[in-house]
């Protein structure tokens, strides 16, 4: 297959048919400029920008997974560098009725600044399309409200200020990202309710049949697959619904079947350790005592 690499705000001009960039590294531009160079159909574009796009429902080649309860306004995406896209049609360009835009920023823009250390947190940068989020009117008018600081920054002659407004906007515009898929967790939390249990029930069948034993611990981006979501949102449903991550919901279900061995049976530790999926003793010791105050051993003898 062939690939198709961005690796600057210019590149990415350029491939969309869009004037050249106003500044090096931050773009705001609207779908209905995009006069593509580049006939994506079938190439894998491997974008290292960061973007946050505004999806118009109903348009373009990318579907979602919204729900009655979601809001119809448009739909945000988000791509961090390195992410890669394989488009299966054409891109909608030139429709006077779509909104849609795209804000992307290079790393050196943020590269120095407290923003970047903070990346991290924003997790709904590693979900998938299907777990898009969805904007009510407010909320789409107070992203664009930043949006629309960020173009009149960088449109205008650029100073030693520039640089820390651009950015200091596209922190707080991330910052109601993070409000605002809080609220979509809360409003989907019936449907989460139900994944959850699923979760549950699918790490128990994991422990219980032949996997535990062909391939050891499961991580999370196994049970995620299984579930049809990306590991971080999995991780962040979770986290909503029961105030623990994927990690921590597999690392107390491996600790309570540890602590129903050592107490029914004389099973020796390094034994426990194998049957519960762990390669090493030593780890699973250490992560026992970790989770519990107590080495394997020292918890058998005190109970």
């Amino acid at each position: 297959m062939e690939t198709f690499e961005i690796n600057t705000i210019a590149q990415a001009h350029q491939a969309m048919g869009l004037s050249a960039p106003k500044h090096p590294l931050v773009s705001v531009a609207k779908t209905v400029d995009f006069r593509p160079t580049v006939d994506f159909r079938g190439i894998k574009v491997i974008n290292n920008l960061y973007e946050v796009s505004l999806k118009q429902l109903g348009c373009g080649n990318l579907t979602y997974g919204k729900n009655s309860y979601d809001y119809e306004q448009g739909t945000l995406v988000f791509t961090s560098p390195g992410q890669i896209t394989i488009f299966d049609g054409e891109i909608s360009t030139n429709n006077e009725t779509d909104n849609g835009w795209t804000l992307a920023f290079h790393p050196d823009l943020i590269r120095k600044s407290s923003l970047s250390d903070k990346m991290s947190q924003y997790s709904f940068f590693s979900y998938e399309v299907n777990e898009a989020l969805h904007l009510s009117e407010e909320e789409l008018d107070t992203i664009e409200e930043l949006l629309d600081k960020i173009v009149k920054e960088y449109s205008q002659n650029l100073d030693k200020h520039s640089q820390n407004l651009i950015v200091s906007n596209i922190e707080l515009l991330l910052d109601y990202c993070t409000r605002f898929y809080d609220r979509q967790f809360y409003t989907r939390s019936n449907m989460n309710l139900d994944y959850v249990s699923k979760f549950e029930k699918l790490l128990k069948r994991y422990f219980e049949g032949e996997d535990i034993h062909e391939s050891g611990l499961p991580n999370v981006q196994y049970l995620a697959t299984e579930l049809n979501f990306s590991a971080n949102y999995l991780s962040d449903l979770l986290k909503k619904e029961t105030g623990k991550t994927a990690q921590e919901h597999i690392h107390l279900f491996v600790i309570e079947k540890a602590k129903n061995k050592l107490l029914n049976s004389k099973t020796s530790i390094s034994e426990i350790g194998y049957s519960l999926g762990f390669e090493y003793p030593q780890h699973f010791s250490n992560l026992f005592k970790s989770k519990t105050g107590f080495s394997p051993s020292e918890y058998r003898n005190l109970n």
